[in-house]
């Protein structure tokens, strides 16, 4: 579809939220039609994990975005999909390449939405197709796993904070869970919770440097429980690390079950999402020092570091391995 004013920023650039939620929305088609290609219990697919996604181009207004989605693994109760995001320019006919994301899901049955279905499995190319998705499922099991063991924490606000400090760019988004948020189940699609989620985070970082920013990339979105109609969403971003051109934010969902749930608030997602800072022409800038106070604060930076090295090391890797080819 071609993008409008009403899905990019003041500088023109489309919202990394607006991409992502294209991008779920693509996975979910593919991953309900599949798992209903044959006879049985129906069901619907929900969105487990998304895996780390770059935003190797920015997308404009007026520009319109091809997304492509194809199903490359299946285990017994979840299907990996890969989705491809192509910018063009209908004026000039370029095409470019914006996105590459992979995303897990997991069949919901219609009549109990608490049963999880068995997935039909796909044919194979080669043997080793499947084995690397194999290897990619264990990989993604485990990660979650972990993930979901440290969602501990909680953000409080800060009176009168200093500028570049944690508490001084940290903020927080309440929305109301409505019907046009949700799927045929009564929870809230995947693609709603990003798009709010990297809403806050680019929040985040626009406070933190001032300037125009956009979606550099997304680490692995993890969903851990579902969200349902009725909810009271408590998104909430906070930055933990700095280089000299990118920030890196920690954006969690807390849901709030109000109507017919006695059930106390827990962290519903989690993610960390990295934006750079650009000029009027779109050209990187340096970004402000995070200036760390607490311990926790302390900590959570030389975390995002390690991770920013990893992610820098990987690349250079990879971008080697290409030369060589």
């Amino acid at each position: 579809r071609i993008m409008r004013p009403d899905d990019a920023n003041i500088a023109g650039n489309v919202h990394g939220g607006t991409i992502l939620k294209m991008i779920e929305e693509a996975g979910a088609i593919i991953s309900t039609r599949h798992c209903n290609s044959q006879a049985g219990e129906p069901s619907v697919a929900a969105l487990a994990r998304v895996e780390r996604t770059d935003f190797l181009s920015p997308m404009c207004i007026g520009e319109v975005a091809n997304v492509s989605a194809e199903i490359t693994y299946t285990s017994r109760h979840s299907v990996e999909v890969q989705v491809n995001v192509m910018s063009e320019n209908i004026l000039t006919g370029a095409k470019k390449l914006t996105n590459k994301a992979t995303l897990w899901y997991v069949p919901l049955s219609l009549k109990n939405v608490n049963k999880v279905l068995e997935v039909p499995p796909i044919q194979y190319a080669r043997k080793e197709q499947e084995d690397e998705g194999k290897k990619r499922y264990e990989e993604q099991k485990l990660d979650r796993l972990e993930t979901k063991q440290r969602n501990g924490d909680v953000m409080l606000p800060v009176i009168n904070p200093e500028p570049h400090t944690v508490g001084y760019s940290q903020s927080s988004l309440i929305h109301l869970v409505g019907p046009s948020d949700c799927t045929l189940l009564g929870f809230v699609h995947g693609g709603v919770t990003m798009k709010l989620m990297d809403e806050v985070a680019g929040i985040v970082a626009a406070r933190h440097c001032k300037t125009n920013i956009v979606t550099a990339s997304v680490d692995a979105i993890n969903f851990h429980e579902k969200i349902k109609k009725g909810c009271v969403i408590t998104v909430s971003g906070r930055m933990t690390f700095t280089s000299n051109k990118s920030m890196e934010i920690e954006v969690f969902v807390d849901a709030d079950p109000f109507v017919d749930e006695p059930r106390e608030r827990y962290r519903a997602v989690s993610a960390f999402f990295t934006y750079v800072s650009l000029s009027k022409e779109g050209k990187p800038l340096p970004v402000p020092q995070l200036l760390t106070e607490t311990e926790d604060e302390k900590r959570r930076f030389e975390e995002g570091k390690g991770r920013y090295l990893q992610t820098k090391a990987k690349r250079q890797a990879q971008m080697q391995q290409a030369a060589q080819q």
